[in-house]
């Protein structure tokens, strides 16, 4: 099958559903399938759709029905399939008229696809409750999740020893960096290092989370990349005790997963879909933009290595269970083989 995924530009970014649409194409093709990505800078004309006259199938990413507005109708004629990964009138922090005016577009476009998949069960209800996708049009895809090399904790550490958290996630509002900053100065009195991670999206924001650590006094605790991959990538994995992020919403939470598959107990908060994806046991899980509950529930983590033992073993006997890329790119061949056809 010959697979086009329209997109959002820069493809190669360093971010959760770019990754997902980059592993998810790689095991299409090693499936024996073709893809093209189409990454739009800007809006298109009526016109852009008639390039994918000959396309077996059609894949419309949420974050690309702004600048793709123009031509969605004649891709819905072609039998275009939505791809969600949140709708983007839930990303927390955008001002109320814009917010409104995306709310708007999502819901006239979205009940137009022959086929909605989200990322997600709890971004799926939230189609169907808010955005007006009749449920037999809606369909799940999580990301897959690789088996990955087990991170031993040792559980016989000192407790109250050195703990080195990793938090990775784009620098933007919505990830929470700045919940999970908040929450570990009121724990200056453990051992802690964070290590944290990732694409300024928002450099204001960014700007921010830097003034925050000076201002508390973290500046000897906390260790800052911007995005990292590959080996660079696999290095801060391996220095980890625990992982962290103080999300305020997600479609899925990848790297949650990746932690899980590794092994790593993990503290978060319950932002969207986030709270479903940790199993009982293998870490903890606060409410969004709680400062004292966080600081709480990590501070067990922190002071006690056997506790993290524990907390990683259920974790990674959980992510043996979980889907693979393989497993997600041939039920997104059935999904495709099976649509409606035209809405």
């Amino acid at each position: 099958m010959r697979l086009i995924l329209i997109t959002t530009a820069p493809f190669e970014s360093v971010s959760g559903a770019s990754f997902y649409h980059r592993r998810l194409l790689a095991a299409w093709r090693d499936l024996g399938g073709t893809a093209e990505v189409v990454a739009l800078t800007g809006t298109v004309t009526p016109e852009f759709a008639d390039r994918f006259n000959d396309a077996s199938s059609i894949i419309i990413e949420g974050a690309a029905f702004e600048a793709a507005a123009p031509a969605i109708a004649a891709l819905q004629a072609r039998g275009a399939v939505a791809l969600i990964h949140h709708p983007t009138a839930l990303e927390p922090g955008t001002p109320e008229p814009r917010r409104r005016a995306l709310k708007t577009l999502e819901t006239m476009v979205l009940p137009g696809f022959v086929r909605v998949i989200a990322a997600s069960e709890p971004i799926a209800e939230r189609l169907s409750a808010e955005f007006g996708v009749p449920r037999h049009r809606l369909n799940v895809l999580t990301p897959g999740t690789d088996h990955q090399p087990r991170l031993v904790i040792d559980p016989t550490a000192p407790c109250g020893g050195p703990c080195t958290i990793l938090s990775l996630g784009t620098l933007t509002y919505r990830k929470g960096h700045d919940i999970l900053i908040k929450a570990l100065a009121t724990l200056t009195d453990l051992d802690w290092h964070l290590i944290l991670a990732g694409e300024s999206r928002d450099p204001a924001y960014a700007a921010t989370l830097d003034e925050l650590i000076a201002q508390l006094g973290l500046q000897s605790h906390v260790e800052r990349y911007e995005a990292v991959a590959g080996l660079a990538l696999e290095t801060l994995w391996a220095r980890a005790d625990m992982f962290a992020l103080a999300t305020r919403f997600e479609g899925f939470g990848m790297a949650i997963a990746e932690a899980l598959a590794r092994g790593l107990p993990v503290a978060i908060t319950a932002g969207g879909a986030a709270g479903s994806l940790v199993p009982s046991g293998a870490g903890v899980v606060a409410p969004v933009d709680d400062v004292a509950q966080l600081g709480k529930a990590m501070r067990r983590l922190i002071f006690s290595p056997a506790l993290r033992a524990e907390m990683g073993e259920i974790a990674w006997t959980h992510a043996r269970i979980l889907p693979q890329w393989p497993d997600q790119a041939a039920v997104l061949q059935t999904l495709l083989r099976h649509s409606d056809g035209p809405a």
